[in-house]
């Protein structure tokens, strides 16, 4: 028998599915993983897959010939954007309130450190030649036990939840992703020797 969950795929003591709940979206979600993320026992990513039935997950670094990704962004009908701060990147808050005939469908994130999400985004011309967009106006990221090297720094699933809030306009209904995230890190967190959460993160 698997010591690990054949849904979320983490241990089995570490199930996350308990607190996870289905929430429709108007948005598509396309998380792009960087390999190193894979493993790692505290990814987010996973929350968001289980949670949004449009939401998909590719791994890779190089996106640029990927056959899937390039024929459904082919689609006329699909209107991405790659949500990185780069410094032509719109403010999600303000494209959501315009009145435009070609609504954003389908909104695409980096799933990596920031460095590596540098990497993925330079090497995949096909995620270049799109539009960015970023955050503006949210609190810093609560990653307790993942530091950041920016002080803002957002874990995958809080971005997400950002994001589709702004574009939405209904911050209450994703809400679970936060609550399925904040639940994990607890947990995780319990589970560490006295101290030590204290002595590696300082609080």
């Amino acid at each position: 028998m698997s010591r690990y969950c054949e849904d979320c795929g983490k241990a089995g003591n570490a199930c996350i599915c308990q607190w996870i709940e289905k929430i429709d979206a108007r948005t598509e979600l396309w998380i792009l993983q960087h390999p190193s993320e894979v493993s790692r026992p505290l990814g987010t990513a996973r929350i968001l897959t289980l949670s949004l039935p449009n939401a998909r997950l590719w791994v890779g670094e190089d996106f640029s010939q990927h056959e899937e990704i390039n024929s459904l962004l082919a689609d006329p009908a699909r209107h991405a954007a790659v949500l990185y701060p780069d410094e032509q990147a719109v403010p999600l808050s303000s494209l959501a309130v315009q009145n435009t005939s070609s609504p954003l469908t389908t909104l695409i994130l980096l799933d990596g450190t920031w460095k590596k999400a540098y990497k993925m985004w330079r090497l995949s011309a096909n995620l270049q030649a799109l539009p960015c967009v970023c955050l503006d106006d949210v609190p810093a990221g609560n990653y307790r036990i993942r530091k950041s090297p920016k002080q803002a720094g957002l874990s995958t699933v809080e971005a997400a939840f950002y994001a589709l809030s702004q574009l939405e306009g209904e911050s209450q209904r994703f809400l679970p992703l936060v609550a399925a995230f904040e639940k994990m890190i607890d947990f995780q967190i319990s589970q560490m020797p006295p101290g030590l959460f204290e002595r590696h993160y300082g609080k």
